[in-house]
C-alpha cells in the first residue's frame, strides 16, 4: 500500500509499505480522509506534538474510512461500515487510566504519533477507538470528528454559561469551532481576533458577532466601542506567546483564559502575577480529548457544529511535504488527504 512515512524533521516520503497487521482486536481501516493538524506541522518541524513521535513512522490522527476486515475477536464492528478513529487508545492500568484521567494515560498508544496513523490506503486500529459515522457524515467530515473531540474538552473547562462574552484568538479550524461551541454554550456576544480577512468572513458565517484584525489595532479599545466592557472567556487557538500575553490582557476581573493553541516545547510566557491576583484569572489548558469523540460526532452529523466550511481542499499524499512546509497553503484552511487521490 502507499503511505507518507516520516523519517524526522522536514523528511517525509511517500513509498510503497506492507500492510498493516491486524491483531485479534483490530479493525483494518481503508482510509479515505485523514486531516493535516498543527500537530503534524510541529513533528514535521522537529518538534514535539501531544506525543513523542519516533521515526520513522506513518504520521496522520484525524482520519476516517471503511471497515476492510476484521480481527478474529472483533464483536461491535462489522466490514463495509463507516467509521471514523479516536487516536489515542488507552491502556486502562496506569495510575491515571484508574484515577479517572486517562488522558495522562502512562502508555498510551496514538495512532498516528507514536504508532502508524492515517496519511496511508489503510490502518490497523484497536476496535475500541473506532466510531460509526452517522448517515449524514461524509468522510471528510468525519475525520473532522478528532479536532471537534478535542475542542470539546477545552470548551467544557471554560464554564461559558447563557450570556457570557467570549473572545477567540485565531480564525484557523480550531478557532472556528471555538466559535460555533461558545456559541451552543449560550454566549451571548462571541468575538473573534484574527488578521486574515477571509477567516475573519468565515467567523461571521460561523456565528461570531464581531471579528476584528487584532494586528495594530487596540483590541480592547474596539471591544469598549461595541459594548463590551468585559469578557467572562478568553480563548487562544494559535499557540503564539504573544497571543496567550494578549489574552491575559484583554480577560475581564474574574474570567477565565484557556490556553487551548499549542506553543513550541521551549517557548516562555513572562506573566504579572499581580495582574492574575488583581483580576482574579483562571489560567487553563487542555490536552487531548478525553471522552468525547462520541459527542463530536453526534454534532457533525444533527448539523450543529459545521466542519465542511473550513475545509479548503482535499490532496492527494504526493502534496502532504508541501502542505505541511507552506505557512502560506496552511492559511487557505484546512487540508484534508485522501490516500487515494
Amino acid at each position: 500500500m502507499k503511505a507518507a512515512v516520516f523519517y524526522g524533521k522536514h523528511d517525509i516520503k511517500v513509498e510503497e509499505v506492507p500492510m498493516p497487521q491486524v491483531g485479534d482486536r483490530d479493525v483494518l481501516i481503508k482510509v479515505e480522509a485523514c486531516g493535516i493538524c498543527g500537530t503534524d506541522v510541529h513533528i514535521f518541524e522537529g518538534d514535539k506534538g501531544a506525543a513523542a513521535c519516533t521515526p520513522p513512522t506513518i504520521l496522520g490522527h484525524e482520519f476516517s474510512g471503511v471497515v476492510e476486515a476484521t480481527g478474529r475477536l472483533v464483536t461491535k464492528i462489522k466490514a463495509g461500515e463507516r467509521v471514523s478513529v479516536d487516536p489515542n487508545h488507552y491502556c486502562g492500568n496506569c495510575v491515571y487510566c484508574r484515577d479517572g484521567i486517562a488522558h495522562f494515560c502512562e502508555h498510551m498508544t496514538g495512532y498516528g504519533t507514536t504508532v502508524n496513523g492515517g496519511f496511508a490506503q489503510y490502518c490497523s486500529v484497536d476496535e475500541r477507538q473506532v466510531y460509526r459515522l452517522g448517515k449524514h457524515t461524509s468522510f471528510e467530515q468525519g475525520a473532522m470528528t478528532e479536532p471537534l473531540a478535542c475542542c470539546l474538552h477545552g470548551i467544557d473547562q471554560c464554564g461559558i454559561r447563557p450570556g457570557s462574552h467570549v473572545a477567540v484568538i485565531g480564525g484557523g479550524m480550531i478557532g472556528l469551532l471555538m466559535v460555533q461551541l461558545s456559541k451552543l454554550s449560550g454566549a451571548a456576544k462571541v468575538v473573534l481576533l484574527e488578521p486574515v480577512e477571509g477567516k475573519r468572513e468565515m467567523g461571521h458565517k460561523m456565528g461570531a458577532d464581531l471579528c476584528i484584525n487584532q494586528i495594530g489595532a487596540d483590541a480592547g479599545r474596539l471591544l469598549a466601542e461595541q459594548g463590551i466592557s468585559r469578557l467572562d472567556t478568553v480563548i487562544e487557538c494559535v499557540g503564539n506567546v504573544n497571543t496567550i500575553r494578549q489574552a491575559i490582557d484583554l480577560a475581564g476581573k474574574k474570567s477565565v483564559v484557556m490556553m487551548f493553541g499549542l506553543t513550541k516545547p521551549d517557548d516562555e510566557l513572562t506573566i504579572r502575577p499581580f495582574e492574575i491576583f488583581e483580576k482574579e484569572i483562571e489560567l487553563k489548558s487542555s490536552y487531548i480529548n478525553p471522552y468525547t469523540q462520541k459527542r463530536a460526532l453526534d454534532l457533525i452529523d444533527s448539523g450543529q457544529v459545521d466542519v465542511q466550511s473550513m475545509i479548503c481542499e482535499t490532496a492527494g499524499l504526493e502534496d502532504l511535504a508541501d502542505i505541511l512546509s507552506s505557512p502560506e497553503r496552511r492559511s487557505m484552511g484546512k487540508y484534508v488527504v485522501s490516500p487515494w487521490n
